[in-house]
């Protein structure tokens, strides 16, 4: 989960958070009436209190931190290691639960947090995966923005905490993967803006202190985490096994860019093994790389039981023990589950670990909380302490879930059908399983939403429809086909919105295949066969299909796909639909055949092709294979075309030392670090500047993407993304877009041992089908 919900992790009959989550259910009828956050050193209740140092909000949070923990027995420092922090009632600080959740919105998942009569339900944003093909930063961390502050009303009334174990920035590798949807997708760069955007939407105060939080993001799940549970491979027990290219060049830039860009209160350590070593016992990927060379300003947590997990399931361990003091010597900080809480002390007596290393875990977590101002008193006299009930589910806030929506939406095919004129159109059909679904179009990690438009109820407010599922639901095991080429044969245009829901893809749910499930792809071959009017088709998943026959049957006219699209999905579907909106989605994955996975193991955690063995890669940046759709595709309803206004010389040339060896041997690449590489270095750094013309009748927002191919040394990506901006463009207006490329930094490739290296000889810059060679030499 950021957690796994202890929904989905019933099949697993596991120990502490599944039965500390039931107990919390029975007692969250009562709690409902809880108004009041929970909170420490309230001395206007308490006035002894304000003797204590780390209730003094005058001294730097890290001497108040030293004076909390100074003031505790090991028993209660203990106490603070597990996401249902005991409170310690003679220095006036309250039980703490750490599990909230929020990936696109603020989350039931988890008992931190809970909706009552006073707020029943919060905005409702779209799936990740669907908010990430914006291609839009301003978004991401917009978004972040509403949930926060939703997020802070409802803790001032009692109903959630202040640590949110969100956004899941891994990379969505293999087609197949359940938890895909949670994802900003498949490339590092996309990943890694999306990541620190909703990061600093989140964290960010309005006062602009940076020690200070609205509220505790957490990017997980640490690291090379995407295998669930396929074909009996479950993520328990699985071994990521990762060279260190494909480590530092893929899974590490998202959550290095969360450290370093976002400034994130914690990462989250995943159930996975990384090359045999379990990640929440791992001392380099945690006190090395999180802490040591990414600087991390918070805490480590483990996923929930993780920690029991390595214990029983992996037997990495050979007592309990042993396993608290291996993740705690690691750089554990946090434990979702009760395993430390039950056997770090018996691991302090035993020597396995001592009490200075529970000393620093809990001070990275006291850390975080300082920072949330837990530690100030009433929070009702602190900045947010006028955010209230009034704040959740306003207009503002749900408006900006249907703009997500609409952001996100991808037009796969156009026939020239599209978009649909609601004067000429008398009747439509809308046809399909996912037709008229409310909780499917809010994917996993879900809240109550403030309210829904299912896509029939949107269709529906613009045109008049007749309706029928076609299925059942989504598995479709059987189609009522007549019916539904009977209604298609009879409507001026028909609708079909088909896809999958969390039965078919979610936690602990990775797919097989990749075609459309049950009788699904026969129900649309037989309604476009029968049609009187154009065929639309609407994809609600969060994984891509192979939808071959769709795209090549002449008688559909349009492909959509629309993610998991939130609260408001129905109401952006029929806006696109419909033309009152111009779609500027592009696909953050790639859409491989069926044949793709026939032939790759979803095990095989390598993205470079290997052609000793016909491997043919992973993504767009090393997969040349055949697509059903590729990353970044994605159509409009104008049309919109490059120049180059501006582009970097023919020929960059970098000034070595006099002593460099490359001076005296032919290199293939060079460091991408050293005096050729510093600020001020000549010739480092040059700009891009793509002028943009929207040449349609209509205005159209579009997504310019800077891609480069590097030199084929080290492995390189075939291409890879440097930038993306997204621009606003009226009819017939044109604008200039400008790229600033380090070429350093961003010309460079990752080597075999983790280098960053920059390839000499020739780099190829595209913009659309605009290209432009360079010459890197000494």
């Amino acid at each position: 989960m950021g957690s796994s919900s202890p929904l989905t992790r019933r099949n697993r009959a596991p120990s502490s958070v599944l039965s500390l989550f039931l107990v919390f259910l029975c007692f969250s009828a009562s709690s409902n009436a809880q108004s009041t956050p929970a909170f420490a050193c309230d001395v206007a209740g308490n006035s002894s209190l304000s003797a204590y140092g780390f209730c003094n909000a005058a001294l730097k949070i890290e001497a108040r931190v030293a004076d909390l923990v100074g003031r505790l027995t090991l028993q209660e420092k203990i106490g603070f290691l597990v996401n249902k922090a005991n409170g310690v009632t003679r220095l006036g600080i309250p039980t703490y639960e750490w599990w909230s959740e929020a990936l696109h919105g603020v989350s039931y998942i988890g008992p931190g947090t809970h909706f009552s009569g006073q707020v029943p339900g919060a905005t409702s944003f779209p799936q990740v995966i669907l908010t990430a093909a914006s291609f839009n930063v301003s978004l991401f961390q917009a978004i972040g923005k509403v949930v926060s502050t939703e997020a802070r009303a409802m803790y001032n009334v009692g109903l959630a905490g202040l640590t949110y174990w969100s956004p899941n920035v891994n990379i969505f590798r293999d087609p197949r993967w359940g938890r895909g949807q949670e994802t900003p997708g498949e490339d590092p760069l996309l990943s890694s803006k999306y990541a620190s955007g909703y990061v600093k939407g989140l964290q960010e105060t309005d006062g602009g202190d940076a020690n200070r939080l609205k509220v505790a993001a957490c990017c997980k799940h640490y690291t090379a985490y995407d295998v669930d549970n396929w074909k009996g491979i479950e993520r328990y027990t699985f071994n990521a096994v990762v060279n260190q290219q494909d480590m530092d060049d893929t899974y590490q830039p998202p959550f290095k860019s969360c450290v370093i860009d976002g400034n994130v209160a914690s990462v989250m350590c995943s159930y996975n093994k990384v090359n045999g070593i379990p990640t929440c016992a791992d001392p380099d990927l945690l006190s090395g790389v999180i802490r040591g060379e990414w600087k991390l300003n918070g805490y480590i947590v483990s996923d929930c039981d993780s920690v029991d997990v390595l214990y029983k399931n992996q037997h990495y361990t050979k007592t309990p023990e042993e396993a608290a003091a291996i993740s705690i010597n690691a750089g554990l900080d946090l434990n979702c589950g009760s395993f430390l809480g039950q056997h770090t002390e018996a691991a302090v007596k035993a020597g396995l670990v001592n009490e200075t290393a529970i000393d620093k875990a809990i001070s990275n977590n006291f850390l975080t909380l300082m920072r949330l101002g837990f530690f100030d008193g009433d929070p009702k006299k602190q900045i947010y302490g006028g955010l209230g009930p009034k704040d959740v589910c306003t207009p503002a806030n749900q408006e900006l879930a249907a703009e997500a929506a609409r952001q996100g939406i991808v037009l796969l095919k156009n026939t020239g059908s599209l978009p649909l004129s609601p004067t000429t159109i008398k009747t439509l059909a809308v046809i399909g399983p996912n037709a008229n679904v409310t909780k499917t179009m809010i994917g996993n990690y879900e809240g109550t939403p403030c309210k829904y438009t299912t896509p029939l109820q949107g269709l529906a407010g613009t045109v008049s429809t007749t309706y029928l599922p076609g299925c059942s639901n989504v598995a479709c095991a059987v189609a009522d086909v007549d019916a539904a080429t009977k209604l298609a044969a009879d409507a001026d245009a028909t609708v079909l919105v088909i896809g999958a829901d969390q039965s078919i893809e979610a936690e602990s749910r990775d797919r097989v295949d990749l075609n459309l499930p049950g009788k699904q792809q026969d129900l649309v071959t037989q309604v476009a066969k029968a049609a009187k009017g154009p065929v639309l088709l609407v994809i609600m998943s969060g994984g891509g299909f192979d939808i071959t026959f769709a795209k090549d049957d002449p008688k559909i006219a349009g492909i959509l796909w629309v993610g998991y699209p939130g609260e408001a999905g129905g109401i952006a579907i029929a806006e696109v639909i419909f033309g009152r909106y111009n779609p500027s989605g592009r696909l953050p994955m790639t859409w491989y055949p069926q044949s793709y996975v026939e032939k790759v193991p979803m095990t095989n955690m390598n993205m470079r092709p290997d052609t000793s063995n016909g491997y043919p890669g992973r993504t767009y940046r090393f997969y040349t294979g055949e697509t059903v759709y590729a990353f970044g595709d994605g159509l409009s309803y104008t049309k919109f075309s490059h120049s180059l206004v501006k582009a970097p010389p023919r020929v960059v040339p970098l000034r070595l030392e006099e002593n460099h060896v490359c001076r005296s041997s032919e290199c293939q690449s060079l460091d991408a670090l050293g005096p050729h590489c510093e600020k001020n270095a000549v010739g480092t750094a040059f700009e891009v500047h793509v002028k943009v013309r929207n040449g349609g009748d209509r205005e159209g927002i579009h997504t310019v993407f800077l891609f480069t191919t590097p030199p084929t040394v080290h492995g390189s990506p075939r291409k890879h993304l440097l930038g993306f901006e997204k621009i606003r463009l009226g009819k017939r207006e044109e604008a200039v877009v400008k790229f600033k490329v380090d070429v350093c930094k961003d010309l460079s490739v990752v080597d075999e041992v983790g280098k960053r290296k920059i390839g000499l000889g020739q780099h190829l810059l595209h913009v659309g089908d605009l290209k432009h060679s360079l010459s890197i030499r000494i």
